[in-house]
Order: structure tokens, then sequence, then C-alpha cells
């Protein structure tokens, strides 16, 4: 049986997409089937492994509204063990048509219960908002992990978030649960970032995950090119700090 993990913070550029990316990546290079599922109708995590969205036929709005069987959209990337459930512009429509379903918080764990036995792990890049996607999202998973930026503001919205969590458990996920919060962007020659990381541990001092993310120019070139950082520069920092977190997720999802 696979373990799901949603990546979630309904706050814009907190590297969220980047983590879905390079955190599947890793795991996938350590040898087990990773499907990563996009529910952003930005469709970054789609572009940012190399695929065309304009050659798609269909993406995960055709799963969560019109049915389609879930491995009829999944395609695979160019590296091995590792494969995206694809999303475009579509599925930015998919909020309003879920509003009509019955069980519309269902739609998604419906559909990749079908497929969940292919995979060791599967890992749900959620849109920045609390959504019925990111609803969706938190009821078909294990667990959440929530990236959070070294910068000013970074708790807010957090407990919010937490509190959705724990909304869905007693609503539709009862097993549901907070896997972690993992600090992105980080500095630590700079004050302000040794300053967010001790009030995240403040806060949640049994859910801070050991490995931080380094602020780096390569990490956000490497979507550009359709490679994760893992490729596109592999002896980079942020390389080795995404493997680091991908042994983390190991040794706590067994």
């Amino acid at each position: 049986m696979s373990y799901v993990m949603a990546i979630a913070n309904q706050k814009g550029g907190v590297g969220k997409t980047t983590t879905s990316i390079n955190l599947s990546a890793c795991l996938a290079s350590s040898r087990v089937k990773v499907l990563l599922v996009d529910l952003d109708s930005q469709g970054n995590a789609t572009s940012g492994l190399g695929i065309n969205k304009n050659d798609l036929e269909q993406d995960m709005y055709d799963v969560l509204i019109n049915g389609v069987r879930m491995d009829k959209v999944i395609v695979p990337t160019a590296w091995k063990n590792l494969w995206v459930a694809p999303a475009t512009m579509n599925l930015a429509g998919a909020e309003i048509d879920l509003i009509e379903k019955k069980n519309r918080a269902l739609s998604l764990k419906k559909q990749l219960d079908k497929v969940r036995d292919n995979y060791d792990y599967i890992i749900i890049d959620c849109p920045p908002s609390l959504s019925l996607l990111t609803i969706n999202a938190l009821t078909a998973a294990d667990s959440v992990l929530i990236p959070i930026q070294c910068e000013f503001y970074a708790l807010e919205g957090v407990t919010q978030l937490i509190q959705t969590v724990d909304r869905v458990r007693t609503t539709s996920n009862p097993s549901l649960f907070v896997e972690g919060i993992v600090m992105t962007m980080a500095d630590t020659r700079t004050n302000l970032s040794n300053d967010v990381v001790a009030a995240v541990h403040d806060h949640f001092p049994d859910l801070l995950y050991k490995t931080m993310i380094p602020r780096s120019v390569r990490l956000g070139e490497a979507p550009s090119y359709g490679q994760p950082i893992t490729v596109y520069d592999p002896k980079s920092k942020a390389a080795d700090a995404y493997r680091a977190l991908a042994r983390e997720v190991k040794r706590r999802a067994k």
C-alpha cells in the first residue's frame, strides 16, 4: 500500500510546488515508484517535470469532474520511477463544478484508490488556497506536509491550515495527520531566517523537520528547464537538501 502525502499551504510563494517536484524526484531516485498529482490549475508541477501541457488531451479536471480513470491521464516523466497526473488551466473550473457533485470531498480519493497500489509514494501538490481541491487532497491523503518560507509572516495562516486538517479529520478522513513542517528559502546567515526557524520551533516543536531548504537561484531556474534540481544542478546545496528531505520523509513514513 502506498503512502499518500499532500503538500499544502494556502499562502503562495512558499516553495510548495518546488518541494512537490523535488521531493518526488528524490524519492523516485531511491528506487521507489512515485506519482506526483498536480492539483494546481497553474500546472507548474506538470511543466516543472518537463511535461508539455499543450500535448495533453486530458488532465486532473477530467478525472475529478468527468469521471475519467486516473490511469488514463497519468504520464511518465523522463526519469525512472516518476509519473505525473497532470494539471492544466482546465482545472480552474473544477472548483465550481465540484460544488454540484455529491460527496464532492471524496472525488479525488475515489479515483486515487484505484491506482494507489501501483506506487510506493503519491505526492499531491495542492493549490495555494483552502479550496475544494485542497479539501479533496486532504481527504485522499495519509498526511500533510507544510512548507513555510523563512520570511516575515511565515506563521500566518498555518494555524488556519491545521484547523482545516482537524475539520477534515472529523468529517471525511479520520486518519489524516500533519506529517511535518519544512522550512524553505532559508538563509542561516541572516537573523531573520534564524528568528523564523526559532519561532516555528517554539510553536510546533514536534513537527519541524531537521532538513531546511536553502534559498537558491538555481532552484528557481530548474523548473524553466523542466528538470528537478537534482538533474539541473546535482551538486548544489539545494539538491543535497532535497535528498536529505526525502530520506527524512522515508524514515517518518515507516
